[in-house]
């Protein structure tokens, strides 16, 4: 059967999407902001993510000394989830990105529920406003209800978790570049990618070792 034009479309912008999360981890990470993540009867679109070169000698990356059991899917092909627990008590996710090996991935940080505000609501019932609440990347998780099933799934395809283009695209003078956060091995390098102005964007908060009685 033949595709709709409109099908034809949405086809072509996953291609699209999928060759840009396949080539330089930078562009990759860039060009996630403004995208929809669908999960869990939530859609939120992007306003925030943080990029990590493993083989790249990023210190800050989980896969910096190596592939482990935790991180493989971080090994390639691009356009995995990579979920991975912390803190004993959140679940956060990032998207592979890269050519197989490299071992790159971009943090989903923060975004904003455009649709299914009752369901993310009812999954956060502490939280007062609704800029709050994918305001993080364990919010952001929590929001849509991710955790270590979504380990490892394709998000172009039509699996429980679906990463989609922006429904417009996001002008380059919207994208603004700083720090990461919270991060203890080179925490100044400026990779976390967020949209100018966008309330949703989490606060900044640079990184102080901890005093050594």
């Amino acid at each position: 059967m033949d595709l709709l034009p409109e099908d034809r479309a949405v086809e072509a912008d996953l291609a699209m999407l999928g060759d840009l999360l396949a080539g330089p981890l930078l562009p990759a990470a860039r060009g996630l902001l403004g995208c929809r993540l669908d999960a869990g009867g939530v859609t939120v679109r992007i306003t925030e993510v943080e990029a990590y070169a493993g083989t790249a000698g990023d210190p800050a990356s989980h896969a910096y000394r190596g592939r482990t059991p935790r991180n493989a899917v971080m090994f390639g092909p691009a356009g995995h989830a990579y979920v991975y627990f912390t803190y004993g008590m959140h679940w956060c996710m990032n998207v592979v990105t890269g050519v197989e090996g490299e071992a790159a991935a971009v943090l989903l940080r923060a975004g904003e529920v455009v649709d299914g505000l009752a369901t993310a609501r009812a999954r956060r019932p502490a939280v007062r406003r609704d800029v709050d609440l994918a305001r993080g990347p364990a919010r952001l998780c929590a929001a849509l209800g991710i955790d270590r099933a979504a380990y490892g799934g394709y998000l172009l395809g039509d699996g429980p978790v679906r990463l989609r283009p922006p429904e417009r695209p996001v002008p380059a003078q919207a994208v603004l570049a700083g720090p990461r956060v919270g991060v203890t091995g080179a925490h100044d390098v400026p990779w976390r990618f967020w949209l100018d102005g966008d309330p949703t964007v989490s606060a900044y908060r640079r990184h102080v070792p901890r005093a050594r009685g």
